[in-house]
């Protein structure tokens, strides 16, 4: 039997290449005469364009940049200097990863360093860059990265703020475009179709995630109206909040403001380009899986959109997940992970070794193979 081996990355534990190099082994531990092949997913979350330019075998380049609080780092982006485009990660140096719970801090907290990585890479070539917009540390209207590309943002008296400045947001009154501003189109992939103002917005929702308390959503909501103003006054053109504006603290939003800039949900586009819809095809099985499957996955997360796909083909199809959001959605089984203490220092460790156990226990007795 042919085995598609497809999971999206296991948040906060597992990434997704490492996470099918783990069912692979268990599944053939169980059945060694399944014929398994892998093609973990991502749907604009962290990693998505690291996955992609894997598919693609795309050479990389790395450099130290800055994290979200200013802290030398390293990063990569990868290039495909033929079509002159980019592929890089928000949260390879500008990710919440970074941060201990203490450490977040919207007020502060940059895509400077996301920045820098695009300027290298528009040095190096490119035309046309591609965002992974999931994993950011940050709601700061993508003021970073147009601030590594030449803008200047000025308080009431005319002066430049510095990044990693607390509180730069509130206290910009003016912006200064560079003379010449950088050739370069953006295509930023989304795992979430949130607009970035409104009660389902980027700031109440996932302005908390990012270290940013309750009582400081008004205030902070207010900053980023006046922002908004300015942007829009900046660059001449009306940009009405839209889907996806939400996602990465509204990178698409200021990007849109000043270059062309195109929304795309991240799991159909990392399917079209990795021709994931042949790979289910040409499958008998398919296996899929992430940390928490939800009622937010049926938003365009990676494992509902290959459910999608396996049931326009007639393919069977499991997912392996912790929690009982799965149980209903339309899977032909759900392998249930065990929850994880968090304050185990091993809790990493523990998350393999669990997925491995479940896995390999599952197909032993598992009729759809």
């Amino acid at each position: 039997m042919k085995v598609l081996i497809a999971p999206n990355a296991f948040k906060g534990t597992i990434e997704a290449d490492e996470a099918a190099d783990i069912i692979r082994d268990a599944l053939l531990e169980a059945q060694p005469n399944a014929a398994a092949k892998l093609s973990p997913i991502a749907d604009g979350g962290d990693g998505t364009c690291y996955l992609l330019a894997k598919e693609l075998d795309l050479p990389q380049r790395t450099l130290f940049s800055l994290d979200p609080l200013g802290r030398p780092v390293k990063g990569f982006y990868n290039i495909d200097s033929r079509e002159q485009v980019a592929f890089l990660d928000v949260s390879t140096v500008s990710g919440i990863k970074y941060l201990n719970s203490y450490q977040k801090n919207p007020w502060i907290t940059s895509t400077y360093g996301t920045g820098e990585l695009i300027v290298s890479a528009i040095e190096s070539g490119a035309k046309h860059v591609v965002l992974g917009l999931g994993g950011s540390a940050t709601v700061d209207i993508g003021l970073g990265i147009l601030r590594a590309l030449g803008y200047l943002f000025l308080d009431e008296n005319g002066r430049g703020i510095p990044v990693f400045s607390d509180g730069l947001i509130k206290k910009i009154s003016h912006i200064q475009a560079p003379i010449r501003k950088p050739d370069v189109r953006f295509t930023c992939l989304c795992d979430v179709n949130n607009f970035f103002f409104g009660e389902m917005g980027a700031v109440p929702v996932f302005g908390p995630q990012k270290g940013l308390k309750q009582s400081e959503i008004p205030e902070f909501e207010k900053a980023c109206e006046k922002v908004y103003s300015l942007v829009i006054k900046k660059s001449g053109i009306p940009i009405p909040d839209r889907e996806g504006f939400g996602a990465a603290g509204g990178i698409a939003l200021g990007l849109s403001a000043f270059f062309p800039t195109v929304i795309e949900m991240g799991a159909q586009w990392f399917f079209e380009k990795t021709g994931m819809e042949s790979k289910i095809k040409n499958a008998d099985l398919i296996i899929t899986g992430e940390g928490q499957y939800d009622r937010q996955s049926a938003g365009g997360k990676g494992s509902f959109e290959l459910l999608q796909l396996a049931k326009k083909h007639g393919k069977k199809i499991v997912l392996i997940t912790s929690g009982e959001g799965g149980k209903d959605a339309g899977f032909d089984d759900v392998i249930q992970l065990p929850n994880l203490n968090i304050d185990d220092i091993k809790f990493k460790e523990k998350a393999k070794v669990n997925l491995f156990e479940a896995v390999k226990q599952a197909f032993s007795n598992s009729k759809l193979i």
